[in-house]
């Protein structure tokens, strides 16, 4: 039986406008369909019944049977005995293919920002520390103590009270994805995760033998964007079409946890990857609600968290919200050098209870005897100067992100571009189901992109591609006049479902 079902009532405020001049049970199907194809309606979900859904809109059921039909025999949907229309993908999934790097190459696979220049100087002080400790063994699985001690320094100064022993440094952030998913789940478990999400972290939890409940996440309206109003919202705050100002639907992700009771939620609550959504203070506090409720875990990645660009506000860290309910659920959070200090620095962390940092601890030796001695010694020199670190930081990626809205906006002009606040990338909508034509044909271009479907599952968000914004003007040049070549031709040629081609890596 699928794990997320959606209401009449919610298909009908993802709809929008969706009735035209031509028979409703068509505008009715294609609508449908592009709400599949852009992941906004989450593959295996189970969508209203008919007689739901004809009430909800007005019409009769014949209309919404006739709209069913066609996408059954379009593929989108398959009727399964005891849990209604379920939506599915037609065909074999596109995927990019793997990048092969070379000369004259731009890769914007990884949205990653170079090295901050307070790094060469760091480094030289850390190899002068080195021979203090080159008389132990070299194996540290749990992390040196003054670089937990820097990094709980950093969790007290946002307000979460941390000591060092909370804290379990790791190989960088994937490595505390993947060891928490296979400490933590069981196989069969649900786990929450958002639709589009980082795609190595559905890879880990799928390999913990994890049954994946996906939940949407829409980019925050920007240029080319109809943002839709709440009706009787409050003040009238933009929201897309599902109703959540934030991105995240709220009262969905309420009744998912409910009806599926997922034993982990995996969430990036700021600057999401890869639509740079960030939650709202009061969805962060209704989802840790849900959660405690049902007794599930919430991992926060907060590896983004600090790429702030000019985010109005405050936005606590989702674990102080766990903190407010008797009888929590565990909240742990994964941080990581690599976004904020270079990629080059394998450095990552989890932040947990004292049992629970314990419990990965003793499951870490399996595929880790330690974490490399230098690196830690130079993220514990930067990390007391992350302030100023962050600065650099905002001037880099908000130079990135005008130069990238400006340059598409010229280039294509009826694309949608995320108004972003921060975070590393842009997650455009191109209106067109294409990306990964799009992203196969840039190729011949000079330039290797991650195409919408790996951020998904099934082969969803074809009429989305993520572009970082952190690239220099002149390579984000070049890249729009790569994209601008390759578009006329996977407009003309698409090839929206051939054999399944490896997989590109991404950042």
């Amino acid at each position: 039986m699928p794990d997320a079902q959606l209401t009449a009532r919610s298909l009908e405020t993802l709809l929008g406008e969706w009735q035209g001049n031509g028979a409703h049970y068509q505008a009715l199907a294609d609508r449908v369909r592009l709400l599949v194809l852009d992941g906004r309606i989450p593959i295996d979900t189970r969508l209203p019944a008919e007689r739901d859904l004809a009430g909800r809109l007005e019409l009769s059921r014949t209309t919404v049977t006739a709209a069913y039909r066609e996408l059954r025999e379009a593929g989108f949907v398959d009727s399964i005995r005891g849990s209604g229309s379920v939506t599915r993908l037609p065909g074999p999934v596109l995927v990019a293919a793997a990048p092969i790097g070379g000369d004259g190459m731009l890769d914007f696979t990884k949205a990653a920002l170079p090295a901050a220049s307070s790094l060469p100087a760091a480094a030289r002080a850390a190899a002068e520390e080195l021979p203090h400790f080159l008389p132990s063994s070299g194996y540290d699985p749990v992390g040196l103590p003054h670089l937990r001690e820097a990094i709980a320094e950093r969790y007290r100064a946002r307000g979460l009270p941390t000591d060092p022993d909370q804290i379990l440094v790791t190989v960088g952030a994937q490595q505390a994805i993947a060891l928490i998913a296979r400490t933590l789940l069981a196989r069969g478990d649900r786990a929450l995760i958002e639709m589009p999400t980082y795609p190595h972290a559905t890879e880990s939890l799928r390999l913990a033998g994890a049954r994946l409940v996906p939940i949407t996440v829409t980019p925050p309206a920007g240029l080319g964007a109809h943002p839709v109003r709440v009706p009787g919202g409050s003040g009238g705050v933009p929201a897309d079409a599902t109703g959540a100002a934030d991105g995240w639907d709220v009262e969905a992700i309420e009744q998912t946890i409910r009806r599926a009771n997922p034993a982990l939620a995996y969430l990036i609550p700021d600057f999401h990857n890869p639509t740079g959504a960030s939650m709202s203070p009061e969805t962060r506090a209704r989802v840790m609600s849900a959660a405690t409720a049902q007794g599930t875990i919430v991992v926060g990645d907060e590896t983004t968290a600090d790429l702030d660009i000019d985010r109005v506000g405050e936005h606590p860290s989702i674990a102080t919200y766990g903190t407010r309910h008797a009888g929590d659920a565990p909240v742990l959070l994964i941080g990581s050098a690599s976004k904020s200090l270079w990629g080059g620095l394998r450095i990552g962390w989890i932040r947990a209870d004292r049992p629970l940092i314990r419990k990965l601890l003793a499951a870490k030796p399996a595929t880790d005897l330690g974490t490399p001695m230098i690196e830690q010694l130079v993220v514990a020199r930067m990390l007391p100067h992350l302030p100023e670190i962050i600065e650099e930081r905002r001037a880099q990626l908000r130079s990135g992100r005008d130069a990238v809205r400006r340059m598409l906006a010229e280039t294509f002009p009826d694309w949608i571009v995320p108004d972003l606040h921060g975070g590393l990338a842009a997650w455009v909508g191109i209106g067109a189901p294409v990306s990964s034509a799009l992203a196969l044909g840039a190729r011949n271009y000079g330039l290797l992109l991650a195409a919408g479907p790996r951020f998904g599952l099934d082969g969803a968000f074809e009429r989305f591609l993520r572009i970082p914004i952190t690239y220099s003007e002149d390579e984000t040049a070049r890249a729009i006049a790569a994209l601008a070549r390759a578009w006329s031709s996977s407009l003309h040629d698409p090839v929206p479902y051939p054999d399944p081609v490896a997989l590109a890596d991404v950042v």
